[in-house]
């Protein structure tokens, strides 16, 4: 009975032996530079708060976090930059909840599923959008619109930064939910858009508030609603969607996420997790995600997929529907 009681310390001994060097090495990431790709042009909102958040790990790191930016081609420039990569945390790439959900449909004929490319890392911010006019739009509120677009199918028009886009995904929500018909019209730049919103080129479009916000300071632009359950902070005047008069269930959002390539050990996504965390926590990075009114949401690695799975539901739908595609 000694030896076996001393037999089942010794296993217990060498097990906890063995985890404390599991956690050792855990600890020890990063030991080289980490680079961190992303989607986005270099000076977009998500660039920016990258940039933020890479400075802040490479001091907790002691490690060189860079950047490289690698936009176009619908994410599939930095995709392909990415995806053969060693799933070992040190290339990590960047990319929103469309690239995500909305790409696999999409692009049908490439056959390519994102999340079965890459693992989901940790998420960095989500972003709210709102309902922008121009500012002298006889529309007050989103009654109006709709009122509007119910009496003209097809006349009333709305404008986004490319086909498949939250703001082209979300105007196609809007005509499902209130049984409207509208014209798309897709932008190549964020700018002309908003330009053109302003002007009364195109009747409305979804907005951000980084995106924008040049339009709406000059006096051109004005918000209708924010696509959410809730006012945003930074724009406490405007109401809610169902305060507006449109349908309270339509909220419209994208969030923001690190990916690796498929593969990555689990300890190492959470200690990135964890990380990431610890930085999005840090006053000044929370300072500048107010600007932008993004907001930090601390998901796991599953729960970044759980999320894209009801995106990819809800795109499903509306792909469908309009037989939306960028083959």
């Amino acid at each position: 009975m000694k030896t076996l009681a001393y037999t089942r310390r010794t296993v217990l001994s060498l097990s906890l032996l063995l985890a404390a060097f599991g956690t050792h090495a855990e600890v020890n990431f990063p030991t080289k530079p980490v680079n961190l790709v992303t989607a986005f042009a270099a000076g977009s909102g998500p660039d920016a708060v990258l940039r933020q958040v890479a400075d802040k790990l490479s001091k907790l790191w002691n490690q060189p976090v860079l950047i490289t930016n690698r936009p176009g081609g619908g994410g599939f420039i930095a995709i392909e930059a990415t995806r053969r990569a060693a799933p070992d945390g040190y290339t990590l790439l960047q990319l929103d909840s469309e690239h995500l959900s909305a790409l696999p449909l999409l692009y049908k004929s490439k056959g390519f599923v994102t999340l079965d490319n890459f693992d989901p890392v940790a998420t960095l911010f989500r972003t709210p959008f709102l309902v922008a006019v121009a500012s002298d739009s006889k529309w007050q509120n989103m009654k109006d619109l709709v009122a509007a677009a119910k009496a003209a199918p097809g006349k009333v028009s709305f404008g986004s930064w490319g086909v498949g886009s939250p703001g082209h995904l979300g105007g196609e929500e809007l005509e499902l939910l209130t049984q409207i018909d509208m014209t798309h019209v897709a932008y190549r730049e964020v700018s002309q858009l908003f330009t053109s919103v302003g002007a009364g080129d195109v009747q409305w479009s979804m907005a951000s508030i980084p995106s924008s916000q040049g339009i709406y300071k000059a006096g051109k632009l004005r918000y209708l609603a924010v696509a959410a359950s809730k006012r945003l902070p930074q724009m406490p005047d405007v109401p809610t969607m169902a305060e507006a008069g449109g349908p309270a269930g339509f909220e419209v959002n994208s969030f923001v996420s690190l990916v690796a390539p498929k593969g990555l050990p689990a300890d190492v996504a959470a200690k990135i997790n964890a990380d990431v965390q610890k930085v999005l926590a840090d006053p000044e990075v929370k300072a500048r995600y107010n600007t932008f009114a993004f907001e930090t949401i601390n998901w796991s690695p599953a729960e970044i997929r759980r999320n894209a799975d009801i995106k990819f539901k809800t795109y499903e739908q509306l792909v469908k529907r309009k037989n939306i595609s960028l083959d």
